[in-house]
């Protein structure tokens, strides 16, 4: 029996199995939607790669379905809300927390730079590429700013879970105030530096959506909530992508990822078109979720799930090299040339996504076994229980009616004693 099937089969029976499934189809996303948009270059010994969007009439609209980053960091909150709460019941207090949820980020991703900077190395060494500092190619390289960001945010979870418990949807209601007022601060003087401050705020408001799943609400809202949040994350989209028929300035993109030929981008630095975007895409995921964790009870498409997540944080370090690798022995033979989105790009999209992943899968055996500690190289690994939101309430006895449902900014409450468990 595989890893993958062993930890499936011991998956404890109160897992919320639609969380994993959302971080590893996010992370598979955005690996897939890298190959595909690729448009490469090699000039002067250093490989470049552009971006698809920008060249290609109407392909802004496939990122509105297709950066799913925001997924990310949203389930990034229910799972760090669970951290936290399983230190506190273990006494491990704040560096015990951030040292568990750091361990698998940072331990595959110091394996990634050392073996990169061996690379480095020896293309100095032997004279090769262009000059300057990375001889070769940046591309590798790209996911690392993903890194700094989750980490800042997971450093401050325990923090931001404590404001939630108090303050409720307040807390997301003033970060996205100040996500808002970065934006027009930056637009009204021109200063772009200024708009790097949404880096952090951004994510950190994503994130803390998260929290509204862990704690109940969310899940309790009803689809009636769920298709409203989805409706006003796109009204939102398709407002802030116009205002430049009313402004004349174009502040916010149609695209969600960054396009070079663009002045201004969404993701770099991240804008408040990307909190309308984690809005469409979290109500969307929520009115999915009872069809997707029914479907996750088949122990095939979770032990899937599983291996992905498995491996995780490796395929995502890795997905671009391998994409380069694929490059490098494709390029010889004519492919891979192509410098706009013709024809033969288009007829090329399988071969690079196919290359990219045969090429890929060596590198997941050999570097995925960095993403677990030593027990579970021994062994003794299994998965780690996640708190199953709150149901919602039942009838209250002798009344006939359901108590009050929580409003979108009243206090939530902590894991019930069944949550915890585990």
């Amino acid at each position: 029996m595989t890893l993958a099937a062993t930890l499936a089969a011991r998956t404890p029976a109160g897992r919320d199995r639609y969380v994993d499934f959302l971080r590893a189809f996010s992370i598979l996303t955005v690996v897939c939607g890298h190959w595909l948009i690729a448009i490469f270059g090699w000039q002067d010994g250093r490989i470049t790669v552009d971006n698809a969007v920008g060249l290609q009439s109407g392909l802004w609209a496939a990122t509105w379905v297709l950066q799913v980053m925001p997924l990310f960091f949203f389930v990034g909150g229910f799972a760090n809300a669970a951290g936290w709460e399983a230190a506190q019941r273990r006494s491990l207090g704040y560096r015990g927390f951030l040292a568990g949820r750091l361990e698998r980020l940072l331990r595959p991703t110091a394996v990634f730079l050392g073996v990169w900077g061996a690379v480095e190395v020896v293309l100095h060494l032997t004279d090769t590429g262009a000059p300057g500092i990375l001889r070769g190619t940046f591309i590798p390289f790209g996911p690392l700013w993903f890194l700094g960001v989750y980490a800042a945010v997971v450093a401050l979870s325990p923090l931001m879970l404590r404001l939630h418990r108090r303050l409720g949807g307040w807390v997301l209601a003033g970060l996205t105030l100040a996500v808002a007022a970065v934006d027009a601060v930056r637009f009204a003087t021109g200063l772009p530096g200024i708009g790097w401050a949404n880096l952090l705020l951004v994510w950190l408001a994503v994130h803390q959506a998260g929290f509204f799943y862990a704690d109940g609400p969310l899940p309790g809202a009803g689809r009636r909530l769920w298709w409203a949040l989805a409706a006003a994350g796109l009204a939102a989209l398709a407002v802030l992508t116009n205002l430049v028929t009313v402004t004349g300035e174009l502040w916010y993109p149609r695209s969600m990822v960054g396009v070079d030929l663009e002045p201004v981008s969404n993701m770099s630095p991240p804008t408040s078109a990307i909190l309308a975007l984690a809005a469409w895409q979290i109500g969307a995921a929520m009115l999915l979720r009872r069809r997707v964790s029914a479907a996750l009870q088949r122990a095939r498409l979770w032990t899937v799930v599983v291996a992905v997540n498995s491996a995780i944080m490796t395929l995502f370090l890795w997905h671009l090299t391998a994409m380069l690798l694929a490059y490098l022995a494709l390029h010889p033979l004519g492919f891979g040339r192509e410098t706009t989105t013709s024809a033969r790009w288009w007829a090329e999209r399988p071969l690079w996504v196919g290359a990219s992943a045969v090429v890929l899968l060596p590198l997941l055996w050999l570097f995925s076994r960095w993403e677990r500690p030593p027990r579970a190289s021994a062994g003794q690994d299994r998965p780690e229980p996640r708190p199953e939101p709150r149901a919602k309430p039942a009838p209250a006895a002798g009344r006939g009616r359901s108590p009050r449902r929580p409003g979108p900014f009243s206090r939530p409450g902590r894991f019930s004693p069944r949550q915890r468990e585990g």
